[in-house]
């Protein structure tokens, strides 16, 4: 089996493949100062809770943008299964052509998505936008020309700029906001951040598409955690809430 991992600011986000096919996913806090027996011993314990012999974990693919970890992450591979992962990163296969100033700089889960995007809608231009700690957004051409997009605060980082840089106003659940009026300072906060974030969404995606992609409309594609929030809004053509994994698995094959 083939287990993907993708390392972001607020959780490890995994996955395990039969193949094609994803079997398990999880998550687990990306916090500073993880040693590689904690994650060593939580995978193999994940994996026996699940049924999974760890021994049935033969290959590994890997994209982080939390430099501190990858020593940790690296090293529990090597220690409790034994394998090298492959990591994602500049110089690998990816099958795109990366048009940025300094490709280097470019997070490599916003390279899986690109991968997986271009893999799934290979004669199409594409949009991605990531709804993680933060949004981002991905503009693929349908000749597999990676131009990068856009990033701004996500949506639990916006509450939580609102409730520490305040002294009153309290953290709130997120969730899709029934109106825009909200009757009290939660609701108030809840309206903001919903129809704040769906609004800038449509204004991103609808600039990008003017910039880059007037002769032929890109398909836009939802991911990331609070995608779900949006898909009876016509913000997305379609959602892939797995999509970074599905990118790992690719870029895996792609350079086997």
């Amino acid at each position: 089996m083939l287990m993907c991992l993708d390392v972001g600011n607020t959780h490890i986000y995994g996955g395990l493949f039969n193949e094609e096919h994803l079997a398990f996913q999880f998550r687990y806090p990306s916090k500073t100062g993880t040693t590689s027996d904690e994650l060593g011993i939580f995978l193999k314990t994940y994996l026996r809770e699940i049924g999974i012999a760890p021994e049935k974990v033969t290959k590994v693919s890997i994209s982080s943008v939390v430099p501190s970890l990858d020593y940790s992450i690296r090293s529990a591979f090597i220690k409790y299964f034994a394998i090298e992962p492959f990591i994602l990163q500049a110089g690998v296969k990816t099958g795109l052509q990366i048009k940025c100033k300094n490709p280097t700089e470019v997070g490599a889960d916003r390279i899986a998505n690109a991968i997986a995007a271009h893999h799934y809608f290979p004669q199409k231009n594409v949009i991605v936008v990531d709804l993680g700690t933060c949004t981002t957004f991905e503009a693929i051409a349908n000749t597999g020309e990676f131009h990068s997009g856009a990033i701004f605060p996500g949506l639990s980082m916006q509450m939580r700029a609102l409730h520490e840089q305040t002294a009153k106003l309290p953290p709130v659940r997120i969730l899709k906001a029934p109106t825009a009026l909200g009757q009290s300072t939660i609701a108030n906060i809840q309206s903001g951040l919903y129809f704040g974030h769906r609004g800038a969404i449509r204004e991103i995606i609808a600039a990008i598409t003017q910039e880059m992609f007037q002769d032929s409309p890109p398909v836009v594609i939802g991911t990331g955690g609070f995608s779900y929030l949006f898909e009876d809004e016509k913000v997305f053509d379609a959602i892939y809430p797995d999509l970074v994994l599905q990118g790992l698995r690719i870029a895996h094959l792609k350079n086997s």
